[in-house]
C-alpha cells in the first residue's frame, strides 16, 4: 500500500479588513442570505455533529468563551468576549475569532475574524427562526438595543421576510440616532419611540438585543400582542435576560441548544422541567411551529457553536471565490513530520555555540 498523499499546510487567514472587503464585494443583504442558508443545511444535519454548551471564563466587567463544535470532516471554534463597558476604550462589546480545521489530520484550514462574522450570522440565525416561528404577514419589527447588531438585524428581516418599518428604542438616545442614520441610508423606513412599550405596540416582531450584563425584563407580558414573534437575542450568558418569566409562559419557546440555553438564556429564570423545543427539530418538520396566526412564539436565542460553524464554511467559501484571504504559516513545514527539533536546527546549533562561548568567558 502506498503512503498517504502529502496534505498542504496553507491556512488561510481572513482579517477584519478581508471580511469586510468580501462583504462589500458581495453585499451585505446577500452575505446574511448566504449564511442563512448554511445555517439551515447545517441544522438539518443536527444529528451529525459532536456538540456542547460554550466553555465560559466570567469576569464582574465581562466574559470570555470559547465555542466548539464538529462534525467527522470539520471541527470548529471560536472565541468570543463579551463586555458592555468596552466602548470606553472604544473597544467592541464583542470581539471574536475563530478557527476550521481539518478532522483528519487536525489541520487549520482557516483562521478568521468573527466579531463582523458574528453579527451577520447573529441576524441570519433570528431570520432562520423567524420564517419558521413568526407569521408570513409580518411587515413591523421593533428594535429593542439600537448598538452593534441592530442594523445587521434590520437588514436580514428586510430582505428575508419583508419587514416594512422598524420601531426603535434604546436607554441611548445616541445609539437611536446611530441606528436612525444607518437605516436612513439604506433605505429602510422607521420611527424612534421614548419608551419600549411604545416601541413594541402594533408591532409583528420584537427583537431584543441590549448588552448590559444584568437580569432585566425589557419586555412584560401585558406589552406582548396576540400573533407576535420574539426574537430575544440579548440575553445570553448566565445573570443576564431581557424578558420577565411570565413573558416565556404565553407560547411557546424555542432555543437553539437547550443544555446551553437553559443556562444563559432567558430560559435560566425557569425550572429545569419548563418545556421548549430546539429549533433544528421545526426546520426539519419534525414538531410544528406556529401553530396559528394569534399564537405568540418566542426564540430564545443565545449564539451557539453550530452558527459560527455556519458562518465560517460560508465566509472560506466565499474568499475561495472572490480570491480572497492571505496564507498563514501557522504549522512548520518539515522534510521529516518526525523531526520538529530540524525546523530550528541551524539557529539552535548557533544559539548552543553561543552559550558555550558565554560560559566559557565567565
Amino acid at each position: 500500500m502506498s503512503a498517504p498523499e502529502a496534505r498542504r499546510l496553507d491556512t488561510r487567514y481572513l482579517s477584519a479588513e478581508h471580511v469586510a472587503g468580501m462583504v462589500r464585494r458581495k453585499g451585505l443583504a446577500e452575505c446574511i442570505a448566504g449564511v442563512a442558508s448554511y445555517l439551515r443545511q447545517d441544522f438539518l444535519r443536527w444529528n451529525d455533529f459532536d456538540k456542547c454548551a460554550r466553555v465560559a471564563t466570567h469576569s464582574e466587567v465581562g466574559v470570555i468563551e470559547l465555542m466548539p463544535v464538529s462534525d467527522a470532516r470539520s471541527y470548529a471554534f471560536k472565541y468570543v468576549n463579551g463586555h458592555p463597558s468596552n466602548h470606553r476604550y472604544q473597544l467592541p462589546t464583542v470581539m471574536a475569532f475563530g478557527v476550521l480545521a481539518d478532522v483528519e489530520t487536525g489541520t487549520p484550514e482557516l483562521v478568521s475574524e468573527l466579531t463582523l462574522t458574528t453579527a451577520i450570522r447573529t441576524a441570519a440565525m433570528s431570520a432562520v427562526a423567524a420564517r419558521a416561528l413568526a407569521r408570513e404577514d409580518v411587515r413591523s419589527m421593533a428594535l429593542i438595543g439600537n448598538g452593534a447588531q441592530s442594523e445587521f438585524q434590520a437588514l436580514a428581516f428586510h430582505h428575508l421576510l419583508g419587514v416594512e418599518v422598524f420601531h426603535l428604542f434604546d436607554v441611548d438616545p445616541s445609539a437611536t440616532r446611530k441606528l436612525a442614520a444607518n437605516l436612513e441610508r439604506l433605505g429602510l423606513a422607521w420611527r424612534a419611540f421614548g419608551s419600549v412599550r411604545a416601541a413594541v405596540r402594533g408591532c409583528d416582531i420584537v427583537t431584543t438585543a441590549t448588552a448590559d450584563k444584568t437580569r432585566a425584563a425589557i419586555l412584560t407580558a401585558d406589552m406582548i400582542e396576540p400573533g407576535m414573534h420574539l426574537n430575544a437575542v440579548g440575553g445570553d450568558c448566565p445573570g443576564k435576560t431581557e424578558l420577565h418569566p411570565d413573558v416565556l409562559r404565553l407560547g411557546p419557546v424555542f432555543c437553539e441548544f437547550e443544555p446551553q440555553s437553559r443556562i444563559e438564556g432567558d430560559l435560566q429564570q425557569m425550572p429545569a422541567d419548563f418545556p421548549v423545543t430546539e429549533l433544528w427539530q421545526v426546520l426539519a418538520g419534525r414538531i410544528q411551529g406556529r401553530s396559528g396566526a394569534a399564537q405568540v412564539t418566542i426564540f430564545d436565542s443565545v449564539g451557539f457553536a453550530l452558527e459560527d460553524y455556519s458562518a465560517l464554511r460560508y465566509m472560506r467559501d466565499l474568499a475561495l471565490e472572490l480570491g480572497m484571504g492571505e496564507r498563514l504559516a501557522l504549522i512548520p513545514a518539515l522534510d521529516d513530520p518526525k523531526d520538529l527539533f530540524g525546523f530550528i536546527a541551524a539557529e539552535a546549533s548557533i544559539a548552543a555555540a553561543s552559550g558555550a562561548a558565554t560560559l566559557a568567558a565567565c
